[in-house]
């Protein structure tokens, strides 16, 4: 009986909630959009006494276009902190760019491949996954100095092998190439 009265009350007072809601909202589209919404959770509303039915309409009409309201700024808000962080055209590589960085890595990928077994596992290791040298050491078994005899040796590889495939400078460089290609 109370819900019967409150949506005879709604269809009554549906025209200056519309007021209220355009008022709101600033369209009048954002505005029967929440018309249907808060009539939808009138027929969803669990039948309890009310004194004011007019009041308790303008209430709910007014939380539900603040709420609308927080809700698209927020979305805006998201949205753009998102496309800020987007690249531009400018910052993502062109084909060549992407065609070089793949023979690299194809060409560093061969080069680890040529590497004995543990010190391809310690420069991974150290280089792609980060570890520490210590940690290093205790997954291979061995002291923190074998550690670094073996990265010395892996590195002089490297970049010996950047040198015979004819780059000004292997090192540092092809090796920030592969971390950032692999991770």
């Amino acid at each position: 009986m109370a819900q019967t009265e409150l949506m005879a009350t709604f269809l009554q007072e549906r025209p200056m909630l519309m007021r209220l809601l355009v008022a709101r909202l600033g369209n009048r589209e954002d505005a029967e959009d929440a018309a249907q919404e808060l009539w939808l959770k009138l027929i969803d509303l669990p039948p309890v006494p009310i004194a004011h039915n007019a009041a308790y309409l303008y209430r709910m009409a007014a939380n539900l276009a603040s709420d609308r309201r927080t809700s698209a700024t927020s979305g805006t808000a998201r949205d753009r902190a998102w496309l800020e962080v987007q690249p531009v055209a400018e910052e993502l590589p062109d084909a060549e760019r992407a065609l070089l960085a793949r023979e690299r890595l194809s060409h560093i990928a061969e080069i680890l491949n040529a590497m004995p077994e543990r010190m391809s596992a310690a420069f991974r290791m150290f280089r792609v996954e980060g570890q520490s040298q210590k940690t290093i050491a205790e997954a291979l078994g061995i002291s923190v100095s074998g550690v670094e005899k073996l990265l010395q040796r892996a590195y002089r590889q490297v970049h010996d092998a950047g040198s015979a495939f004819g780059e000004e400078s292997a090192g540092s460089h092809r090796l920030g190439v592969m971390k950032d290609i692999i991770s």
